[in-house]
């Protein structure tokens, strides 16, 4: 049996049959076949007969002859030819039934955040400071404050603000008399 410079079988020998030296490409029928291969082009080659033949799918002599063919090829052809007969890439498995989680090892939702309801004299105070009722402002952000911190709540933010505008409010009201007196 013959074997031309280019890896393809000589006369006298079906192409992609195995022969008596071993393992002999054929080549690819497409136009593209006849197109020369570069270096990257036999490197990816190799690259799948590498794979192949760590997956166990060539044997050691198989795997240098095709090694030493696709080193030699010239067309896109012949290094398809070298790689005809293998999976381009790995095996998809097939699908497996998967076994539900038992309700026990699921994970506990988080609850939803509850908003807290805001109190109501906390808005009072504000506005009795914001229009100058600083006595009753200062007195319902007291009540406001201690009601949110036994009843868990919102609206502390107003209740001191409330607070802080009704002192001034006082204080304010205070000079004024003592300067009215003076």
């Amino acid at each position: 049996m013959s074997v031309q410079p280019w890896g393809e079988p000589g006369p006298g020998h079906p192409p992609g049959k195995p022969s008596v030296g071993g393992w002999q490409p054929a080549p690819a029928p497409t136009h593209q076949a006849a197109m020369r291969a570069g270096h990257s082009d036999r490197d990816r080659t190799v690259d799948v007969l590498k794979a192949a033949f760590a997956e166990g799918r060539l044997s050691v002599q198989e795997y240098e002859q095709r090694h030493e063919a696709a080193s030699a090829a010239q067309t896109y052809g012949q290094l398809a030819a070298l790689v005809a007969d293998l999976p381009s890439g790995p095996m998809v498995a097939p699908p497996t039934v998967a076994t539900p989680v038992p309700a026990t090892f699921m994970a506990v939702p988080a609850p939803a955040p509850v908003r807290r309801p805001t109190n109501v004299l906390a808005v009072v105070s504000l506005v009795c400071s914001l229009i100058g009722f600083s006595a009753p402002a200062v007195i319902t952000g007291h009540i406001a404050r201690s009601e949110i911190r036994h009843r868990d709540m919102d609206g502390d933010w107003a209740a001191v603000l409330g607070l802080v505008l009704g002192y001034m409010g006082c204080a304010f009201w205070t000079l004024l008399v003592l300067f009215a007196i003076a």
